[in-house]
């Protein structure tokens, strides 16, 4: 069942919309502002969020930044849904990172059209992704070539990711290194590679910390540490979503 988080205010639409999407079968989450809702998706991870614009505290525009700077929550699908719809919104949706942006009044008929359809995108992805990441990872446990992809407009990206992978890195860091904003940064990597900054380091990270697990027998504290996480737990935990396996046990299944 997949995973809705719904973001907005006014408590009639709220109510409408959640019963809507569970009526179709959608496990709904519901957040009544801006604050709430940034909260609600680092914290479940949902597979789409819908976010209203026009709200008192937090805007949509403001949810929609701060999700896509977060590493868990920066490829998470972003439809907005308003009554604020002059072609200057819409742009500034677009440009933000919004995958789509639905104009109030509306049907039930064209939103749950939209979820389908970034649902269906995200799941494309996913499958490339693996198929991807799996190949670019084979190719570089071997020491063939680099995990990232040859892009005039990236290359400096990629560049500082493969010389601080080990450090603490954030976006903007890189951003200032580029000469880019945080939010064009965020969005031109989505773009040019169908990935966000954070996954690309992450990516880096966990090639180099199998190498570790497989030519040392250091601890895993150790690698998490020498990878660039200062939190053992967490390294773990990424370690087991990319490949469905914690490290220790990945380490002994390869004999």
């Amino acid at each position: 069942m997949k995973k809705i988080l719904l973001i907005e205010e006014e408590i009639q639409s709220r109510k409408f919309f959640l019963n809507c999407l569970n009526t179709e079968g959608f496990h709904t989450i519901s957040a009544e502002n801006g604050v709430s809702g940034i909260q609600s998706a680092k914290k479940l991870l949902p597979d789409l969020v819908i976010c209203d614009v026009v709200m008192q505290e937090v805007d949509g525009y403001s949810v929609l930044s701060k999700l896509r700077q977060h590493p868990a929550t920066a490829v998470i699908p972003f439809i907005f849904i308003t009554a604020k719809g002059s072609y200057t919104d819409i742009r500034r949706g677009m440009e933000l990172g919004a995958d789509d942006y639905i104009i109030r009044p509306c049907k039930i008929e064209e939103i749950l059209k939209a979820i389908t359809t970034q649902l269906e995108k995200q799941r494309i992805k996913k499958q490339w992704y693996s198929h991807e990441t799996e190949s670019a990872e084979s190719k570089s446990l071997r020491g063939s070539q680099s995990i990232f992809p040859n892009c005039s407009q990236l290359n400096q990206v990629f560049q500082f990711i493969e010389e601080n992978y080990y450090r603490p890195i954030k976006l903007t860091d890189i951003a200032l290194v580029v000469g880019y904003s945080p939010a064009y940064l965020t969005n031109l990597v989505k773009r040019k590679t169908q990935r966000s900054v954070y996954r690309w380091i992450t990516e880096r990270r966990m090639v180099e910390a199998r190498l570790l697990l497989m030519n040392t027998d250091e601890p895993v504290n150790q690698i998490a540490s020498r990878v660039g996480y200062s939190d053992a737990g967490y390294f773990i935990r990424q370690f087991r979503q990319l490949y469905k396996i914690p490290p220790k046990a990945w380490r002994e299944a390869q004999g």
